[in-house]
């Protein structure tokens, strides 16, 4: 009788553990997690690039050498700013030139020779109008390619000098080199007006247009400036890229200099987020987690913009579910969310 009473007594023992069990073990999981309330907004749509201040190339001048010639002197060197007018190198006649020179004087002197004797012997009927005409033709054309020989430099020494005031950005020569005409000589570019030259590739580029505002910051350090975008180009380059020139304010870099650009191309409108709620799935696509009456729910979202830990996102969104922040990455669809308390709180 004894061993059947412990055996009633052991079913019940084990039944009641069962029973008080039973709700702890039935009770679903949940995740401690932070919440914020899903708020319509926009941010700006920008597109960065990189790149370098110059001056627009239809501004830069490319002096050369008129005639061919020796560089007798150098009065300048990359980086100089010069004043309009201010003389930049020396130009000495080659011996071909000299020799051209001393030729255009020799017809000169022989063109007069040959009017003066032309018209004497026109006074004692002896030469033709037409003759005296002829004489004179071959006078007025010795004297042109003599000034002009002048006017290149070939009678000698000639300075070169600046066309407008700027900056000396490449210089192709040095004192003693030999050039021919129409040789480069040096680069000018204007101080003022500069633009930072950047490229895009084409699927960023379309999204430029002129007008754009733009902030640059200068690589190295120092201060961001507003820039404005004053041309896009329609084709791409060599490098694969489109080219894009931003307006500088004066003074504010110096030619050669490396800068950061963000053009703002527009404003993206949908869900402004913290980007802590923002998570990526494993098939690569972002996502993020909304509290529906307490139940978490993956939604599916697209990036529109970022912006200073911020991310401007669509999907099909639930407007007054709030949107968890901390604890996100351990949800899963269905699983319950407990609230933590506010900092600070009891």
């Amino acid at each position: 009788m004894i061993r059947p009473r412990i055996g009633i007594v052991a079913v019940l023992a084990g039944f009641a553990l069962a029973v008080s069990a039973g709700p702890a073990m039935a009770a679903p999981p949940s995740v401690l997690v932070t919440e914020t309330a899903l708020t319509a907004g926009s941010l700006p749509m920008t597109v960065t690039a990189f790149g370098r201040v110059r001056a627009p190339s239809v501004r830069v001048r490319t002096l050369t050498a008129p005639v061919a010639a020796m560089v007798g002197m150098v009065a300048v060197r990359p980086g100089q700013r010069v004043a309009a007018g201010a003389p930049l190198l020396r130009l000495t006649p080659d011996p071909q030139s000299s020799a051209a020179f001393t030729q255009a004087q020799a017809a000169v002197t022989a063109a007069d020779a040959l009017v003066r004797h032309t018209e004497r012997l026109a006074v004692r009927f002896l030469a033709t109008h037409q003759q005296v005409v002829e004489a004179e033709r071959r006078q007025a054309d010795a004297r042109a390619a003599l000034h002009a020989l002048v006017r290149q430099g070939a009678g000698g020494p000639r300075p070169v000098r600046a066309p407008v005031a700027g900056i000396v950005t490449a210089l192709a020569v040095e004192p003693g080199a030999h050039v021919t005409a129409g040789s480069r000589l040096l680069t000018l570019a204007p101080g003022a007006g500069l633009v930072l030259g950047v490229g895009l590739v084409p699927h960023m580029a379309r999204a430029v247009k002129r007008g754009d505002f733009v902030r640059i910051r200068p690589t190295g350090g120092g201060g961001s400036v507003s820039g404005r975008v004053v041309f896009r180009g329609a084709l791409v380059d060599g490098d694969g890229l489109v080219p894009v020139d931003i307006a500088v304010p004066a003074g504010a870099l110096l030619p050669g200099q490396a800068a950061k650009a963000a053009i703002v191309t527009g404003m993206a409108r949908g869900y402004v987020v913290p980007h802590a709620a923002l998570l990526i799935g494993d098939d690569g696509h972002p996502y993020v987690v909304q509290a529906v009456a307490g139940i978490a729910k993956r939604v599916m979202v697209s990036v529109l913009a970022s912006r200073d830990g911020r991310d401007v996102i669509a999907g099909d969104l639930d407007p007054a579910a709030p949107l968890v922040l901390s604890g996100n990455h351990q949800l899963g669809d269905g699983m319950r969310v407990r609230l933590a308390p506010a900092s600070g709180g009891r």
